[in-house]
């Protein structure tokens, strides 16, 4: 195998061009070493490594937003004062990914770039509306998280692109929440999630509701949304309220940690607790 190891965002940019974005980009790794001993076949290739860009690596804030280099690594929210103030919900995502280990070293644009259905990192930037900026030889461009995935680990990144940043608006919300079900608490593959936001004022955007481990991609629901428009976001009397919405916006399926009717009631139990009793404010 062959590893580049840039220095700068040019020159990462500049090494991807030159192999026609054959290169694989590796940053925190953690899903890339653990497939390695089953699949070294696959990996018999070359790889950009990121991890020397200096310029990747700052988590910082702006009156406006928060920004996530693509090395941002869960223990850097983590670790960010602000962030648990302003977006509590990351804390509760981060907390949740893997071991102190795994948090360390992986990062939030990797979670969005390895695609996995299962991410648990995904939901909570869609819900808060973040949207991922890719950068090339031929300059930027910057996508909504929710319109990024075309498809079950496919995107709209050209294979020239690396993704450089994630940018998070600042919103005053009213309601968040982030709920994960596994086979246990912690370093366990998401069998259901949901990530809840909703926020009232002015250009706020209203409900996100955001699903994963029962679509080919992590996908927001947008008939869920509409509904509980239309209710005003009032609770329904049982969780059942909420599965003809769901039927429209997720396709789970039967696989080794659950069944696609699992998921589907559980998920509509996530989301009819965790809006019980919890009415957003009036703009």
């Amino acid at each position: 195998m062959k590893v580049h190891a840039p220095e700068t965002l040019e020159q990462a940019c500049a090494v991807l061009a030159q192999h026609a974005g054959a290169l694989v980009p590796m940053a925190g790794a953690t899903d890339l070493l653990v497939h390695w001993p089953g699949k070294q076949r696959d990996h018999d290739r070359a790889y950009l490594d990121l991890s020397g860009v200096a310029e990747l690596r700052p988590l910082a804030w702006t009156d406006d937003s928060l920004k996530l280099g693509a090395l941002t690594t869960y223990w850097d929210v983590l670790r960010d004062p602000q962030t648990a103030r302003q977006f509590p919900m990351l804390i509760e995502a981060a907390r949740q990914v893997g071991a102190v280990q795994i948090q360390t070293r992986g990062t939030w644009a990797g979670n969005i770039a390895n695609g996995s259905p299962a991410a648990d990192g995904v939901p909570v930037l869609m819900a808060l509306d973040a949207s991922v900026t890719l950068a090339s030889t031929t300059g930027t461009r910057t996508v909504a998280l929710a319109d990024y995935y075309t498809g079950y680990r496919a995107s709209v990144r050209r294979p020239e692109e690396l993704i450089v940043s994630i940018e998070i608006p600042k919103r005053a919300y009213d309601i968040t929440a982030f709920y994960k079900v596994g086979p246990r608490r912690a370093q366990a593959i998401t069998k259901v999630g949901v990530a809840i936001a909703h926020a009232s004022h002015a250009g706020g955007g209203g409900w996100r509701i955001v699903a994963n481990s029962v679509a080919p991609t992590v996908c927001r629901c947008r008939s869920v949304e509409s509904l509980l428009d239309e209710v005003g976001g009032k609770p329904f009397t049982a969780p059942d309220g909420f599965l003809t919405a769901l039927r429209a916006d997720v396709a789970p399926i039967d696989d080794i940690r659950s069944t696609a009717e699992y998921r589907l009631t559980v998920l509509a139990r996530l989301l009819y607790h965790g809006l019980k009793g919890r009415t957003p404010s009036v703009a």
